[in-house]
């Protein structure tokens, strides 16, 4: 019986040895790479969003991060695969404005925004701009207006998919201007900008990541920018409300988070990584190119980024509700 207990005790005792307490694989995070989870296509403006702060936040860390593409279903399968990975920190997700209007476009949502995960902080915000085929007849917002009411049964709104950014913003548009447009979602951006680029579509609202150097170039026309103030690298193309549809504004944010249980140890490491990647001037030169402005240290906060989304789901929801579209 003595020899019995005594090999139970020696190995209960080799079992300690052989598994690190978790307080200290917390206190060695990160030791392994770390994946970002974005919810949409390669090459798309979230996608250069998040390839920016992985490659800023890697320096910081001192480790490697790496993005992984999980498009589809307006971002919801990205969602739902970042919020069932296992809570230890290297499975993290970046997501922009259509985190918050998931709920109220899907009907059966897998995954709940704000439940089931853990917020980190916001990384930037990001104007929109209204652009249309280079030989549209408008030349401006307010004749754009006039031919889009006077032509709504020929003109169409092109997107990059339900629950995108030029979705929910082509969904602001029509309220703004209570007129209903025929709208052709596309499955990403790229696809609905080429279409766009050759003619087929009239116009859309995007992301200013993917329309500045077609506008620059000529290719396609602006009538104006979603944000409060111009942006510095279109600083000729006046705001929505300064070209003539007041308190238009939308902006197209981006966060970062971790599922649901990630130890608070390690949330607040990765929120203070996420301050500093801000920082680097490297990062703060190719946001401003794209018209992404990284947010001011106090929105990088795990606290901050939970006010944020609670209140952008709760602006968004009445104005979904209203236009009446769901996904399934």
């Amino acid at each position: 019986m003595k020899k019995l207990l005594s090999l139970i005790c020696v190995a209960l005792l080799a079992l300690v040895v052989s598994v690190p307490a978790f307080g200290a694989d917390k206190d060695q995070y990160p030791s392994k790479v770390i994946t970002i989870i974005v919810p949409f296509s390669a090459g798309g403006p979230s996608d250069t969003v998040a390839r920016l702060l992985a490659q800023a936040m890697s320096q910081s860390l001192k480790n490697q991060i790496i993005v992984e593409n999980v498009g589809g279903a307006g971002g919801t399968i990205g969602a739902t695969r970042a919020a069932q990975a296992r809570p230890d920190g290297y499975t993290l997700f970046v997501h922009h404005i259509g985190h918050a209007t998931a709920p109220s476009l899907y009907r059966k949502l897998p995954y709940d925004p704000i439940r089931d995960f853990e917020p980190i902080g916001l990384i930037n915000d990001g104007a929109m701009t209204l652009v249309a085929k280079k030989d549209f007849p408008a030349r401006n917002l307010k004749e754009l207006l006039a031919y889009v009411k006077a032509n709504k049964a020929k003109v169409n709104l092109a997107n990059a998919g339900v629950g995108s950014a030029s979705h929910l913003c082509g969904i602001l548009f029509m309220t703004a201007i209570q007129t209903e447009l025929t709208t052709i979602p596309y499955k990403g951006t790229g696809p609905a900008m080429n279409d766009l680029l050759g003619g087929q579509v009239d116009f859309m609202c995007d992301q200013t990541t993917n329309t500045t150097s077609h506008i620059k170039a000529g290719k396609i026309k602006v009538y104006g920018v979603t944000m409060k103030k111009r942006t510095a690298s279109l600083p000729d193309v006046p705001t929505m409300s300064e070209a003539g549809l007041p308190n238009f504004t939308i902006s197209v944010w981006h966060a970062l988070y971790a599922p649901k249980g990630t130890p608070k140890p390690i949330i607040n490491k990765l929120s203070k990584a996420l301050q500093e990647a801000l920082k680097d001037p490297n990062l703060k030169k190719r946001y401003a190119e794209l018209s992404a402005e990284p947010v001011a240290q106090n929105r990088a906060t795990p606290e901050a980024l939970r006010g944020h989304l609670k209140s952008e789901i709760d602006k968004w929801g009445p104005i979904i509700k209203k236009a009446g579209v769901f996904a399934d």
